[in-house]
């Protein structure tokens, strides 16, 4: 008997490790973002974190291609979303699988931390804002426009102009031939 999982257990696995965690997975997803669609086995939308298991059993190499994987990764380096991907070419036990799904998460929480910290001076300067906003603030009397000019000028250009184009087209007598 194999200690390898299957891509049924390994999923399983992985869904209850998400879930432990606090996550609101939506299981066998069809994920469309940054010009990448494949089946996602677990994602949380609102969160923006997920995994798929890669096997031959359900050809998910097929369905997530080495360029859209590099997508995604890039998308993940930004810190758009957080995928824990995972290759069926080495089999992997129960307890490796737990394992590497723990770190990922406990990087995931870490990046969420300091993305939370990082907001916090964002968040104090907003409050200022509001409060400055608060204060009365004496209003000057607004200054009256001057009353804009009627374009009787240009009318007058523009009909001598249609008056000169009249005059220059008009019939010209055709002369008769003789012979």
């Amino acid at each position: 008997m194999s200690d390898a999982l299957s891509e049924i257990e390994g999923c399983d696995l992985l869904a209850r490790l998400f879930k432990a965690r606090g996550y609101r997975l939506a299981r066998n997803v069809v994920f469309r973002e940054y010009g990448v669609t494949f089946h996602i086995d677990g994602w949380d939308a609102a969160a923006r974190v997920g995994f798929e298991f890669l096997t031959s059993e359900d050809d998910d190499h097929d369905d997530l291609t080495l360029e859209g994987y590099k997508t995604l990764m890039a998308a993940q380096q930004r810190g758009d979303l957080s995928l824990f991907i995972i290759d069926e070419v080495e089999p992997l036990s129960a307890t490796d699988l737990t394992a590497m799904a723990n770190d990922f998460l406990d990087e995931v929480a870490e990046a969420i931390a300091a993305r939370k910290t990082r907001r916090k001076p964002v968040a104090k300067k907003a409050a200022a804002k509001k409060a400055a906003a608060k204060k009365p603030v004496a209003k000057k009397p607004a200054a009256k426009k001057p009353a804009a000019k009627k374009p009787a000028a240009k009318k007058l250009v523009v009909t001598k102009k249609l008056a000169k184009k009249a005059a220059a087209k008009k019939p010209v007598a055709k002369r008769r031939r003789t012979r």
